[in-house]
């Protein structure tokens, strides 16, 4: 990668070049008029840290657990689809990103490179994220194949039952496996980079589906298959079946209320995640780092709670953990470094993210990643 790249919009940036617009902007943009995707931007925009001096700070930990797993520091990637398309094996060169950080990695069902493909490539145990699909064989055969390759957590997504319509995907012709057609062809051709990577990729369907539906060969995408099969139907009763095949560590993603949190602990799930889909689903809704205060309030500690949408920094880290999350979760940041350099991309943005983190920490009298509290925020 060119330097200097300091920060994520750097990799950003170098993401908008390298990569065709199709795949950027699906990475990038939000559902309808992308009101959610702003917010929860400018939500952490609005907080504020106290700066502290004249406290030794030398010795700082930035060491936690996260569902019951060690990790370096209080992040994980997110599960994002399609990674794969930002750069050829994305999701295996994100896994092993995330294994030399010492953080987890979660692989979505929506992946480019299937579960057998990454467990082929990596040799530590990743998540996976499940969406439960109306064909329920499929959903379970799906959740047996993470546990036969070992997956140490389980990931369900309950905000994705219904799909919000993403207008840029739409404008964009966004088709899996990519299609080269006279209005993409410029800006295809014009990415030799990532026609190279793509070209030599394991997979450049979904990995996960591919091969394993029926008739699915005939349709002109199994986007379309995808599209028919979120299933409207699901309630937290289906969490007893899911745990019925499912023996691991369950987390749940697309927390948003309280009283959601509340169901989630119980019916026994290790983790929620606190997510507004990263502003792709329910436009409109507050951002993430606005409601987290009050779902951790209402699990009063029953439960880890993890936070995703809109970390880009290790600042919006720090906030997060001082508002009560365990650990944060990165997408867009994870598929701009990604982008912008391979494994080598993701590795970047977890180091911006791990020394932003460490240096806010010293600078707010923080010394403990699994200490930090609201008091280092200014109420002003």
């Amino acid at each position: 990668m060119p330097t200097p790249v300091t920060n994520i919009a750097d990799l950003r940036e170098l993401a908008r070049r390298r990569v065709p617009r199709a795949f950027f902007e699906y990475a990038d943009r939000g559902s309808y008029d992308e009101v959610t995707l702003r917010e929860n931007r400018r939500a952490f925009e609005r907080i504020r840290f106290r700066q502290r001096v004249m406290s030794d700070v030398d010795h700082r930990s930035l060491a936690t657990t996260i569902a019951g797993q060690p990790v370096s520091m209080p992040l994980a990637i997110a599960p994002t689809g399609m990674a794969g398309l930002q750069c050829g094996s994305g999701e295996i060169r994100g896994a092993r990103a995330a294994a030399k950080a010492g953080i987890p990695f979660c692989l979505s069902t929506v992946s480019i490179c299937s579960i057998e493909q990454v467990r082929a490539a990596v040799e530590t145990p990743f998540w996976f994220q499940v969406y439960v699909m109306r064909d329920r064989g499929f959903t379970r055969d799906l959740i047996r194949r993470a546990h036969a390759a070992g997956c140490s957590a389980l990931m369900l997504t309950a905000d994705l039952t219904v799909q919000g319509q993403r207008h840029r995907e739409i404008k964009n012709g966004l088709t899996v496996p990519p299609k080269v057609t006279l209005r993409n062809l410029f800006d295809i051709a014009s990415k030799p980079r990532w026609i190279w990577s793509v070209l030599n990729a394991p997979s450049r369907s979904f990995g996960n589906l591919d091969g394993h539906i029926k008739g699915a060969d005939s349709l002109t995408t199994l986007a379309q298959w995808i599209a028919a099969q979120f299933d409207p139907t699901l309630t937290w009763n289906d969490l007893e079946w899911i745990r019925e095949i499912w023996p691991g560590k369950l987390i749940v993603k697309g927390i948003m209320d309280a009283e959601d949190a509340r169901q989630a602990v119980a019916h026994g799930v290790d983790a929620i995640v606190v997510s507004n889909h990263g502003g792709r689903q329910l436009d409109g809704v507050p951002a993430t780092i606005d409601v987290l205060p009050s779902i951790v309030d209402a699990v009063g500690g029953d439960i880890e709670v993890l936070f995703d949408s809109g970390i880009t920094s290790g600042q919006d880290l720090l906030k997060a953990l001082a508002l009560g999350a365990r650990a944060g979760l990165i997408g867009k940041a994870f598929l701009y470094g990604l982008g912008a350099g391979g494994e080598a991309g993701v590795t970047k943005a977890i180091e911006i993210i791990r020394r932003e983190l460490s240096v806010s920490m010293a600078l707010t009298g923080a010394l403990d990643a699994t200490r930090v509290s609201s008091d280092i925020l200014w109420r002003g």
